[in-house]
């Protein structure tokens, strides 16, 4: 993949495009939380329109709260590791936290796409997900490459739409694509294991 690393947009990212790129990371991971599709809209329309993101956050919080705990998924690293991602979502939107939060939102996201995948990422050789966020992309397996690509996607949209409500809505566009990909993954491995 040409251009930028992941981790280099990361680095460049604006308050907003953290907020947004974290923010899809935990949307396109919500099968595992046993959320609606719209129960994150909130958190969007805040990013949009300056809302209360705190609000916002909370009422998503509220929304997951029956999904099942940290604790009740011990034994499945993918949804602990979802746990963890909207656990770790900072109440003030402020640069700092957002860079440490939406970089760790991204490599869970490539985690957990890693587990669910049914094909070997990068065969023997298995490089980390920090290789891949840096670029060596060889031999990825088919889900965590689509997951990598949806990252960087996401951070160029914004990057390129600056303040427009535009990035963000192309933003979530390619989050919904990715939630319904996870989603589908997520119900054979269920079928799987009944």
């Amino acid at each position: 993949m040409g251009g930028p690393s992941l981790v280099e947009l990361i680095a460049e990212a604006d308050e907003r495009g953290l907020a947004a790129s974290g923010l899809a990371c935990l949307d396109r991971c919500l099968p595992l939380l046993g959320g609606g599709d719209e129960v994150l809209r909130p958190l969007w329309g805040s990013l949009a329109e300056g809302g209360a993101w705190d609000m916002a956050l909370a009422d998503a919080r509220a929304a997951l709260a029956g999904s099942g705990s940290p604790e009740e998924a011990a034994g499945d690293e993918a949804v602990t590791l979802a746990h963890r991602m909207l656990g770790a979502v900072p109440a003030a939107r402020s640069a700092a936290e957002l860079r440490e939060w939406a970089d760790a939102c991204s490599v869970a996201a490539l985690q957990i796409h890693r587990l669910l995948d049914t094909m070997p990422d990068g065969g023997s050789q298995r490089p980390s997900v920090t290789a891949r966020r840096e670029g060596r992309t060889d031999g990825m397996s088919p889900l965590v490459a689509a997951e990598l690509r949806r990252q960087i996607r996401i951070l160029e949209l914004l990057a390129n739409q600056g303040a427009g409500a535009g990035g963000l809505r192309q933003a979530l566009d390619v989050s919904t694509e990715g939630r319904r990909v996870l989603r589908a993954v997520v119900s054979r491995r269920e079928r799987g294991r009944g």
